[in-house]
C-alpha cells in the first residue's frame, strides 16, 4: 500500500488520535513537516491557526498533504513516526552552514531540534535577541503571552526569526553553541518565573527616586545624575594603571582596574551625599528594566542599615528568600540550587557599609549556605567569598570605615565623587520642567563661589533645587558655607509647615520644641549608632504627630511602611540632616556642658567602630547630660566630624546672633570661646608634629585628612581673625595634601585659610578630586602658591 493510500484510509483514525493526543504533539509534527518543506509557510498559517479546534485543523492538515501527493505522505508518514519516538535525541551539537546566507533557512530545516533545545530557555534567549538589538520589547510581550506554552513560544520565535533575515538567526545559533559549551548557563523557566517575579519587584522598587524629604517620587530614568565615578590610582591594579578619567557606570563590572582577580568585592567609596544609594538603585533598575547587566540572572539588593536590625540566625537561603523576593515553596529548592551552582550569574549588593555596624573581621569562616549564623557572619564571609565564591559582591561604603583586612577581599576598588560642572547643570535641569528656573538657578550658582563649590555634593544639589526660590531672594546674603545651607533648608521646611507664620516672622522660636525634640534624637541616636527608630523610640523623646509634619523625619526606606503605626520605624531625611540636628541640641541646650564639646574636637581621635557593641534599634537608651561627654566617644568618627564642623557653623556670626535672639542658650558665648580654642589649639598641634627639615632640604608638612577637616570647621566659622591666628605659626616651605579627599568644598575652605600664610608655599594636592570647580575655590590663596 502506498503512503497516500495509507493516509486516506486511515485518516478517520489519524483525527481521532490526534484528539485524544496533546496541541503538542501535533505541533511537533508540523515542525517536521516545515523541516521537509513538506508544509509551505502559507499551508502552516492554515493548520495552526490559534482558536481553531484541533479536529478541524488536523483534518486541513490531512487534506493538503493527501492533495500534495505520494512524497508528501511519505514525509507525513516518517514524521508520524519522529513524533512517537519520545526518546529521539535533541543533541546540542548543530552544523550550520558556512554561508552566512543560508542560516535562516537553516533554522527552519533543524526546526524540530532547535525547539526542544530552546524550550526551556525562551526567556533568556529572548533577553539575548533584545541585547543585541534583533527584537524589540513589543515583540518579547507577543512570544510571552501567557496562554503559550514553552515550546508553543520558542516556535513562535523561531516564526519571527523567519522574517527577520540571517544575522538574527546566527545570533540564535551562537547562542546554542554557547549553551552546549556551558558558555551560557542553562537557566531552566522554573528559575526565569523567579527572575521574572525578582525583576518586578524590583523595578517597582528602584523605578522611582525619592527626594530626600520624601514629598515627591520622580522617574528614576527621566532625573538620574552621573556622579563622578574613578578608579583611584593603585599599584595593585592588574593594568598598572595610574588612576582614571571620570568612568561610567557600567565600567564597575568590567575588567580596567582589577586589584585582585580572584577576590569578588568591588567596593565603592564616597562621601555622605555623594550618590552612593542612587547609583546602586540605577544598577538595579537597568538590570530589572532589561536594558544592561543581563549577563546576571539574580540581582539581590540590601541595604546595611535593614541588615544591621536583624537579630536572629539566618541561613544565606534565608537571607536571598526573606529579604529581597520570596519564591513559591515547592520551587525554592530548585532556585536555589541554581543560585549555588551558577553564582557568577549573581550579583548581590551591599548599600551603606558603614552603617552596618559590626567591625569587619574574616577570623570567623561559615561556608554553609543552609546553616544558620548571625547576619554579621553570613555578610562578611559573602563578602571574602567563603559564600558564594565567584558571585559580583558590590559594596558601598564612606571611606573611612575600610579596614586593611577588608581591603585584601576587594577585587576592585572605585571612588565617587559628586557632580562635575556639567552634572550640577544636568542636575538642575532634570528637576525643573520650567527652563527659565533651571537657568536661574543654574546662573545663581554660577555667580556664588562658596555656592558652586557645594553643590558639587548632591544632597546639596538638592538643597539648592528645593530652596532655589529663597536664594534667588536672599541678594548677596547667599549661603556661604555647608551649615548656612542647612539652615535655610530648616526654615523652608518650618516655614513650610506653618502656612499661618509670616515669612518675617521667626520661626525658629516659633517650632523651638520641635527643634529640640528632634535633637535630642539625632544625638542620642548618633551615640547609639542608630539611624532608624521603631515608633516608640522616638514616641519616648517626646517626638509629637507636629513634630513629624515638619518633615526631617520620615518613614524608613528600608522598612516597610505597610504596617500599623505602632510599628513604623523612621529615619532623618539623610545622615547629615541627623548631624545637624544633633549639631542643633548640642547649641541649644544648656544641658550639655561646654566640657564636652572637646570630644567634638580632638583632631587625633582614632575610630572606635572596632569596639562597638550592637545594640538594639528596639530600645533606644536615653543618654543623661552627665554621661553625654563619654557617649560622644562612641559617634563614628566620619558622623562626630560632620557634627562637629555643624557645631561651629551654627557658631559664625551671622547665625550666631540669630540662635541667640530664637533661644537665648545661657552657655553659648562660652562654647564658642571653648570651640575655637579647640580648633586653634589643633591645627597648632598639627604644626607642631612637623619633623625639622633636614640639611639642605626645604621644610615640609604632609597634612592629613584631619587637618582638612579642622580647615573646614574654621571656614565654617567665617571668623577671619581665627583663620589668620591658626595659619600664623606655620613656617614650611612645602605643603603636601595627598590622598586628603579633597573635593571642591575643602578647596573654598583652604582657601579662606590659607590666603593668610605669612609667605607664598609649594602645595601638593595630587590624588584628590578638585577638578575645575576646586581650581575656581582655590584662586583667593594662589598668591600664596610658590607652585601648585
Amino acid at each position: 500500500m502506498s503512503s497516500l493510500q495509507a493516509v486516506q484510509t486511515n485518516r478517520s483514525y489519524l483525527v481521532s488520535t490526534f484528539i485524544r493526543g496533546s496541541v503538542e504533539k501535533y505541533e511537533y509534527l508540523l515542525d517536521h513537516l516545515l523541516s521537509e518543506n513538506v508544509l509551505s509557510w502559507e499551508d502552516y498559517e492554515v493548520v495552526n491557526l490559534v482558536g481553531q479546534p484541533l479536529s478541524t485543523l488536523v483534518r486541513q492538515l490531512l487534506d493538503i498533504v493527501t492533495c500534495k501527493g505520494e512524497t508528501a505522505c511519505r514525509h507525513f508518514v516518517d514524521a508520524l513516526h519522529k513524533v512517537e519516538d519520545s526518546a529521539e535525541e535533541a543533541g546540542i551539537c548543530l552544523q550550520p552552514p558556512e554561508e552566512s546566507s543560508q542560516l535562516s533557512q537553516y533554522l527552519q530545516r533543524e526546526r524540530p531540534r532547535i525547539v526542544k533545545l530552546i524550550h526551556n530557555y525562551v526567556n533568556a534567549v529572548l533577553q539575548h535577541l533584545l541585547e543585541h538589538r534583533y527584537i524589540t520589547r513589543n515583540e518579547i510581550e507577543q512570544i510571552q503571552l501567557p496562554i503559550f506554552t514553552t515550546s508553543q513560544k520558542a516556535r513562535r520565535l523561531l516564526d519571527l526569526l523567519r522574517v527577520k533575515g540571517n544575522e538574527p538567526a546566527r545570533c540564535l545559533i551562537e547562542f546554542i553553541h554557547n549553551l552546549g559549551e556551558g558558555i551560557v548557563e542553562q537557566v531552566t523557566d522554573v528559575c526565569l518565573a523567579y527572575q521574572t517575579k525578582l525583576k518586578t519587584t524590583i523595578s517597582a522598587q528602584s523605578k522611582f527616586l525619592s527626594t530626600y524629604d520624601g514629598s515627591e517620587n520622580m522617574c528614576l530614568e527621566d532625573i538620574y545624575t552621573q556622579s563622578v565615578l574613578e578608579i583611584p590610582e593603585n599599584p595593585n591594579n592588574s593594568d598598572n594603571m595610574q588612576g582614571s578619567p571620570n568612568q561610567d557606570l557600567l565600567s564597575i563590572f568590567n575588567a580596567q582596574g582589577l586589584i585582585n582577580n580572584k577576590a569578588d568585592s568591588i567596593l565603592i567609596l564616597g562621601d555622605a551625599g555623594s550618590g552612593k544609594s542612587t547609583l546602586l538603585q540605577q544598577i538595579q533598575h537597568l538590570w530589572a528594566d532589561g536594558q544592561a547587566l543581563q549577563n546576571f540572572s539574580f540581582i539581590f539588593p540590601f541595604t546595611c542599615r535593614r541588615l544591621y536590625c536583624i537579630t536572629k540566625p539566618l541561613s544565606l537561603k534565608a537571607l536571598l528568600f526573606e529579604q529581597c523576593c520570596w519564591p513559591p515553596d515547592q520551587l525554592q529548592d530548585k532556585i536555589f540550587q541554581f543560585i549555588l551552582d551558577n553564582p557568577r550569574k549573581v550579583l548581590i549588593t551591599f548599600d551603606g557599609f558603614d552603617e552596618f555596624k559590626f567591625a569587619f573581621t574574616d577570623d570567623s569562616r561559615h561556608c554553609s549556605p543552609t546553616e544558620p549564623t548571625g547576619i554579621a557572619g553570613l555578610v562578611f564571609n559573602l563578602i571574602q567569598g567563603n559564600l558564594m565564591k565567584d558571585c559580583l559582591k558590590v559594596v558601598t561604603s564612606r571611606p573611612d570605615v575600610v579596614n586593611v583586612s577588608l581591603r585584601k577581599y576587594v577585587r576592585k576598588e572605585m571612588h565617587l565623587k559628586g557632580f562635575s560642572e556639567e552634572g550640577i547643570e544636568f542636575f538642575m535641569r532634570k528637576h525643573h520642567s520650567n527652563p527659565d528656573t533651571a537657568k536661574d538657578i543654574i546662573s545663581l550658582v554660577k555667580a556664588n563661589s562658596s555656592l558652586h563649590g557645594l553643590c558639587n555634593i548632591p544632597v546639596f544639589c538638592w538643597i539648592v533645587s528645593k530652596c532655589h526660590k529663597q536664594l534667588i531672594n536672599c541678594g548677596s546674603k547667599t549661603p556661604q558655607t555647608m551649615t548656612d545651607m542647612y539652615v535655610l533648608t530648616l526654615k523652608h521646611f518650618l516655614h513650610h509647615s506653618s502656612t499661618r507664620l509670616k515669612v518675617t516672622e521667626n520661626v525658629l522660636l516659633e517650632k523651638v520644641n520641635s527643634i529640640k525634640h528632634l535633637g535630642k534624637l539625632a544625638l542620642n541616636g548618633l551615640c547609639q549608632g542608630l539611624y532608624v527608630f521603631s515608633y516608640h523610640d522616638v514616641a519616648k523623646e517626646g517626638i509629637t504627630e507636629e513634630d513629624l509634619t515638619l518633615g526631617f523625619l520620615v518613614l524608613s526606606r528600608n522598612f516597610s511602611d505597610e504596617k500599623p503605626v505602632s510599628s513604623q520605624y523612621y529615619e532623618f531625611l539623610h545622615i547629615t540632616f541627623q548631624c545637624f540636628f544633633a549639631a542643633l541640641y548640642m547649641i541649644m541646650n544648656d544641658d550639655v556642658s561646654s566640657a564636652s564639646l572637646h570630644q567634638l574636637f580632638k583632631w587625633n581621635r582614632k575610630p572606635t567602630r572596632e569596639s562597638r557593641v550592637k545594640i538594639s534599634h528596639l530600645c533606644l537608651q536615653p543618654i543623661l547630660p552627665r554621661q553625654r561627654k563619654s557617649f560622644l566617644r562612641n559617634i563614628e568618627i566620619r558622623n562626630l566630624q560632620i557634627t562637629a564642623t555643624f557645631v561651629a557653623g551654627l557658631l559664625s556670626n551671622a547665625l550666631y546672633s540669630n540662635l541667640v535672639d530664637s533661644w537665648q542658650p545661657i552657655k553659648l558665648s562660652t562654647k564658642c570661646k571653648i570651640i575655637k580654642r579647640c580648633l586653634t589649639k589643633g591645627i597648632q598641634k598639627h604644626f607642631n608634629s612637623i619633623p625639622p627639615a633636614l640639611k639642605d632640604e626645604k621644610k615640609s608638612m604632609h597634612a592629613m585628612p584631619d587637618f582638612v577637616w579642622l580647615i573646614k570647621c574654621i571656614y565654617e566659622l567665617q571668623d577671619m581673625t581665627l583663620s589668620e591666628k591658626a595659619v600664623q605659626g606655620l613656617d614650611i616651605d612645602h605643603l603636601k595634601m595627598t590622598y586628603c579627599g579633597i573635593g571642591p568644598t575643602e578647596c573654598t575652605a583652604l582657601a579662606y585659610v590659607l590666603k593668610h600664610l605669612k609667605k607664598p608655599v609649594g602645595m601638593q594636592l595630587d590624588h584628590n578630586s578638585i577638578g575645575d570647580i576646586g581650581i575656581e575655590q582655590l584662586i583667593p590663596c594662589l598668591h600664596k602658591c610658590r607652585a601648585l
